[in-house]
């Protein structure tokens, strides 16, 4: 499968105007990728503006991704704001030409008092999608491995995020701590630029193998499409040769 993995400078509030220079951006990739992977609230950016930005659960962002699912015959995914039966959330969808997953972000960024504005999701998601199965996260997810841990029952960790570049030192490390211990590919999708909170991103978007190894990466502060292919095979073999996933410890999480 090919994953396609975007960061772009996010313009903030506007979501028109996002969805507008995702598809000039997204054009190029049409029938030549599998699978597009955006940032957290790639309509918005990190805004806690749920007045402004909320949007229904098959409104105009749904709409856009399903048309250009259907258009350029792949997935694509991405958190976006969305109310639902009266409470917002940071909820990060995949849509393709035939099927839709919800997985709404479960770590909210108290420090950034998201927890005060947005509702937490209860439900870990995992879903199949060309013979890979993956499991979705979203940005401060990555700090809580628990939460992410491989049982077997994922080949792909997919993280969309708003990382900001003071902390890229943390940002790279996690990722591929999350890649070694779950046996897993990473696709990390973050955005770029300055957001109205005078935030700086750096990007780093980077796909990883179960090694640990980058095998695409973003440029800093740069737009960046990165591209990779990646095997079944390679999982299969690998969790074979080191069965180290049997030995992990067991978790419940309230």
């Amino acid at each position: 499968m090919k994953l396609s993995v975007i960061q772009y400078d996010i313009t903030w509030e506007q979501i028109e105007l996002n969805l507008n220079y995702l598809e000039a951006l997204l054009k190029p990739l049409s029938g030549s990728t599998d699978l597009i992977i955006l940032p957290e609230m790639f309509t918005t950016g990190f805004t806690m503006n749920v007045s402004c930005c909320a949007e229904e659960p098959f409104g105009q962002t749904y709409k856009w991704m399903k048309k250009m699912a259907s258009d350029g015959n792949y997935g694509v995914c991405g958190s976006y704001i969305v109310k639902d039966n009266g409470k917002f959330y940071n909820r990060w969808s995949f849509v393709s030409s035939d099927r839709y997953i919800n997985y709404d972000k479960r770590h909210l960024f108290s420090m950034g008092k998201e927890d005060t504005f947005f509702t937490h999701g209860n439900d870990r998601v995992v879903f199949e999608y060309k013979g890979f199965k993956i499991l979705p996260s979203v940005c401060y997810d990555l700090r809580f491995p628990v939460w992410l841990r491989n049982t077997g029952d994922y080949d792909i960790l997919i993280n969309s995020a708003n990382w900001p570049e003071s902390r890229s030192n943390i940002w790279n490390a996690l990722l591929k701590a999350r890649a070694i211990e779950n046996q897993c590919f990473v696709a990390a999708s973050n955005r770029i630029g300055n957001d109205e909170n005078k935030i700086v991103y750096q990007g780093e978007s980077m796909i990883i193998n179960p090694h640990g190894e980058i095998i695409a990466s973003g440029l800093n502060h740069n737009e960046s499409v990165i591209s990779a292919e990646i095997s079944k095979e390679q999982i299969i073999s690998y969790r074979k040769k080191y069965p180290f996933l049997k030995d992990a410890d067991s978790f419940t999480i309230s």
